[in-house]
Formats: C-alpha cells, structure tokens, sequence
C-alpha cells in the first residue's frame, strides 16, 4: 500500500507540473523557447512515468516518456543556441 501511494504522488506531481507548464505558456509567463518551460515538462513527464511505469500502465508510461524526451532535445537544443538567443525564465 506505502508503495502504490508514492507512485500515486508521483503521477500527481507530475500531471500538477505538465497543467502548470501549459497554464504558464497559454498566459504568456513563459515562451516555449525558455529552458524553464521544458524542465517543468521534462519533470512532469518523468513523475507520470514513474507512476505508470510501476502500475504497468504501458501505454501512459511510452506517452510520458517520449514527453520527456522531447522536453530534453529541446533543452539541448535551446542550450546549444548562440548566447544572444537563450531564454532561461
């Protein structure tokens, strides 16, 4: 039981992370190209991960892991820019 509930809290950090991002980017406090944007992605999809990898729902596990996946390559991405055009808010 103490272990489905850390999975549990898991997932809901994670989905309270991946709403927040959208919220912020919807109401312009951040802009996709900032870093900020996608580590609270990246976070939001590994907290889903965890949970549904360890409840074997397979399907939400692929989804959110290829959801921070795409969060790193555009960390790396935007980390990789000239200086001039990184956005770290």
């Amino acid at each position: 039981m103490e272990e489905f509930l850390i999975y549990s809290i898991s997932g809901w950090i994670g989905i309270i992370l991946i709403i927040l991002g959208y919220l912020l980017l919807s109401n312009k406090k951040l802009k996709k190209n900032y870093v900020l944007y996608h580590l609270i992605n990246l976070f939001g999809g590994i907290g889903i991960f965890i949970s549904t990898f360890f409840t074997k729902s397979w399907p939400a596990a692929t989804l959110s892991l290829i959801f921070a996946g795409i969060s790193i390559f555009y960390i790396v991405k935007i980390l990789g820019t000239k200086t001039e055009y990184k956005e770290f808010r």
